[in-house]
């Protein structure tokens, strides 16, 4: 059995799994679900990640979003080998460390992605970010409204349940919100991947950089560029912003509007995790 026979007949790989005719072998992975490298009879490797009952739905979303982002002849996207409500598979990436040339690869690589745009701010499948629910109701924008209602206020509301904001933090995001128009930078969709933090970048043995868990829809780009900026930023960050500035320039004021973007990512941190991010929710909101 080897990774041709595997694409053609995907729903073999849980039976292979079963009798033990691939070896699996564990991987670091994320805080979420169990990694593990798939090795099949011709040497070929896959990537696979597991859940115990996860949410209904939720590889199928990331599996949706990958192949939304090859469509766009996305080339730094893994591909999609085999989806169950329990396990996802990928193609292999041999990792490496990243290089400034390959930094500004994946730059233009992005510009490029962006450029493919989308139908609409939101996606069409339910999504994810981690186990929690991503809103992804499509709207034709101005993208402004779109983020407030369905990437900040969904997580301001959890953060607020679980404790994690007080209600004067609650009152000054939701001052933001309030303002959100003042901000600019409105933008037709982008094609995005949407959670895009450095340690969703998987940097292979050429430096080149490959998209991975993606929360993908049609957002803002510089949504993408502020998140691999956050905590500590991805290797080459300056080199890699400006290759894209090269490939396609942002628009006039988007450094100021780079905290609006990442209080996305931070709420939803506080609604997931707790309060160990209300000081960084808490400092962004300031900055804005």
């Amino acid at each position: 059995m080897d990774l041709d026979y595997l694409k053609a007949h995907p729903e073999q790989l849980p039976v292979f799994l079963k009798h033990q005719r691939i070896r699996e072998t564990p991987v670091p992975g994320g805080s979420i679900c169990t990694a593990q490298r798939l090795t099949l009879d011709d040497g070929g490797s896959l990537f696979a990640k597991t859940l115990v009952d996860p949410p209904s739905g939720f590889f199928a979303a990331e599996a949706a979003g990958l192949r939304w982002l090859r469509e766009a002849d996305a080339a730094f996207v893994p591909e999609v080998i085999a989806v169950f409500p329990d396990m996802l598979a990928l193609s292999w990436i041999d990792h490496g460390e990243a290089s400034a040339a390959g930094a500004e690869r994946f730059g233009r690589r992005l510009a490029s992605l962006h450029r493919c745009g989308a139908a609409s701010f939101g996606a069409p499948w339910d999504g994810y970010i981690g186990t929690a629910v991503l809103p992804n109701d499509p709207s034709p924008g101005p993208w402004g409204a779109w983020f407030a209602a369905f990437r900040l206020a969904p997580f301001l509301h959890a953060s607020v349940a679980n404790g994690a904001l007080a209600s004067d933090d609650a009152a000054a995001v939701e001052r933001v919100m309030s303002d959100i128009s003042t901000y600019g930078g409105d933008e037709p969709p982008s094609r995005i991947h949407g959670d895009l933090w450095p340690g969703n970048v998987v940097w292979d043995r050429h430096g080149d950089g490959w998209l991975v868990d993606p929360a993908a829809h049609g957002g803002h780009r510089e949504t993408d560029l502020a998140l691999l900026g956050l905590w500590g930023g991805a290797p080459f960050y300056d080199r890699l912003l400006s290759a894209y500035q090269e490939s396609w320039p942002l628009a006039d004021g988007w450094r100021e509007r780079v905290p609006l973007h990442r209080l996305y990512l931070l709420l939803v941190h506080t609604a997931m995790f707790g309060a160990a991010y209300r000081e960084s929710v808490r400092s962004t909101v300031r900055s804005l």
